[in-house]
């Protein structure tokens, strides 16, 4: 009588099969369970919208902490952050701000907008006038007149999301608050 006719043909012994079986049950486990991760739902407060200018970093995160939104924010940094809303300087800026709000809208479940615009912007130099900063008074309307477009252009498409507006200063630590003409 032949020993082999009740072994399976891929396993030499019992030994042998559990030796390859066990790999296989424990990395499903690991699997499952990192399956179950992925379907959580990553949820944001807002998508914040700054300028790329360096000098204002830490104090937008520090502002951004004041109102309570460490790690609850999406950020996207274009150059004159609602000027980038006009297309300046192309086209595809604007383009990336609005695929950055559906991305931060539909995966992170996004309710509010908030865009920082800075005292003496270089971006707004370039487009408006070079000397745009020695101004404040008509700098604030120059940006207060951007920020308020850039609120059109958010509520027309997303009519559900709050959105705020911030004149960051020089003065490190001041973020007033820009409101929409209705």
């Amino acid at each position: 009588m032949n020993k082999n006719i009740n072994q399976c043909l891929c396993c030499s012994s019992r030994r042998h099969f559990l030796r390859s079986f066990l790999p296989g049950v424990i990395a499903f486990t690991v699997l499952q369970s990192a399956q179950s991760a992925k379907a959580e739902v990553h949820q944001t407060k807002a998508l914040v919208l700054s300028c790329i200018d360096f000098r204002f970093f830490t104090a937008e995160q520090s502002f951004l902490r004041n109102k309570n939104l460490t790690d609850k924010y999406d950020l996207t940094a274009l150059a004159g952050a609602s000027l980038a809303l006009t297309g300046f300087p192309h086209p595809s800026d604007a383009e990336a701000f609005w695929d950055q709000l559906d991305i931060s809208y539909k995966l992170h479940h996004i309710n509010k907008v908030i865009i920082i615009d800075h005292q003496d912007c270089g971006a707004y130099a370039m487009m408006i006038d070079p000397n745009l900063s020695k101004d404040p008074e008509r700098e604030l309307q120059v940006h207060t007149d951007y920020l308020n477009q850039a609120y059109s252009s958010i509520r027309s498409r997303y009519s559900d999301i709050e959105i705020e507006m911030y004149f960051a200063t020089l003065n490190q630590g001041e973020f007033p608050q820009i409101f929409p003409k209705l």
